[in-house]
């Protein structure tokens, strides 16, 4: 049992006092957890665009003050009363997608979007309606139910996945998020076929998750589209076979047009990556007419709506969307097994760079 099994835990954590304003770091108070609950030494954290989007003030769910982050991965303190199927010194990653294994949801193969917590995690609190963060006095709301730019964190179990302990937690912390998300909207949520030609805007991390989950179900043709070409030569080691940049196409046709036009009628898939609603529809109409299929996976702003003409999907394209890579988290954790050991991941994870919080 941990020395602190119990205990209040006095660390060091980021905390987004107010929207909009600079992180600062704080002395806070870790209460220990409760039923159904694990407390996480948090050894390694990726900054996502999700948590900068939270902390601009757009987010209609952002609540302050918090403390964000949800891309991580640590070693197990301690854990609350009724929790089985993890214990103090596992490796594991705290899941923004929690799996209860017990909802409609997660007994639907259809959908990884466990309901169990959704409401509290919204509202900021752990499943009793209460938060476990303390600093000066006040208390301060967790962030998706994981708040890992803290040096301890509570979760709920079923928000905690178990990795083995030979990954390497400055790597596999990814897997919380990026990683998976792209990943998983290629081998889960579209399903991609060998032979099918693939394009995908926006090459960040998820993007180029996407590019590699592709070459991994075979596709022939895998097009990536972003303005800085700077990002071109990344793709490729990924597996893009083309690179575009918008601003090369032709001014007197609308860039899905001359999508359409030069790769023999549009893709099979599209991926939009960016959260840009005028990208979604140009992803969308680049899709095959008669089967092309189209997956949003970036985070559009708060009150964005997205259009298209209707004879778009009246003539077979179909329009999706997609959360952390449609994985049932707790079953597929995050899918380590499939990639922390593939040469692709390997040369992409072994490239990060690693910086203390402060310097963030």
């Amino acid at each position: 049992m941990s020395a602190t099994a119990g205990q209040t835990i006095k660390c060091r954590a980021a905390v987004a006092w107010e929207p909009n304003k600079p992180l600062a770091i704080e002395e806070v108070e870790v209460e220990p957890p409760k039923r159904g609950e694990v407390r996480i030494k948090i050894l390694f954290t990726a900054i996502c665009h999700t948590d900068a989007y939270t902390l601009s003030g757009k987010d209609p769910e952002g609540i302050f003050p918090c403390i964000l982050g949800h891309e991580a991965a640590g070693i197990v303190e301690s854990v609350g009363e009724g929790v089985d199927h993890v214990a103090p010194g596992d490796h594991v990653i705290p899941l923004y997608v929690p799996q209860c294994r017990e909802c409609d949801y997660c007994k639907n193969p259809k959908t990884n979007l466990c309901q169990a917590i959704r409401v509290t995690q919204g509202q900021g609190v752990m499943p009793d309606g209460t938060s476990r963060f303390k600093c000066k006095g006040k208390q301060i709301a967790h962030f998706m139910g994981c708040s890992s730019f803290s040096e301890y964190t509570v979760v709920a179990g079923i928000s905690v996945c178990r990795v083995d302990p030979k990954a390497p937690l400055d790597k596999v912390c990814l897997l919380g998020c990026g990683i998976s998300t792209g990943y998983g909207a290629v081998l889960n949520t579209c399903k991609v076929e060998p032979g099918s030609t693939v394009a995908v805007w926006g090459l960040g991390a998820v993007g180029l998750s996407v590019i590699m989950g592709a070459k991994e179900a075979g596709a022939k043709r895998i097009v990536a589209i972003d303005l800085l070409p700077s990002k071109f030569e990344t793709a490729k080691f990924f597996g893009a076979t083309d690179c575009l940049n918008p601003k090369d196409a032709p001014a007197d046709k609308s860039f899905q047009s001359y999508l359409v036009e030069k790769f023999d009628g549009g893709f099979d898939y599209t991926f939009e990556c960016v959260g840009n609603v005028n990208l979604m529809r140009q992803a969308l109409e680049s899709a095959h007419k008669g089967w092309g299929v189209s997956c949003i996976i970036g985070v559009a702003g708060s009150g964005e709506e997205i259009s298209t003409r209707p004879f778009q999907l009246v003539t077979g394209r179909t329009w999706k969307g997609t959360a952390l890579g449609g994985w049932k988290t707790r079953d597929s954790c995050a899918p380590s097994s499939q990639l922390q050991l593939s040469d692709t991941t390997v040369g992409y994870l072994t490239n990060l760079k690693i910086m203390p919080i402060r310097r963030v």
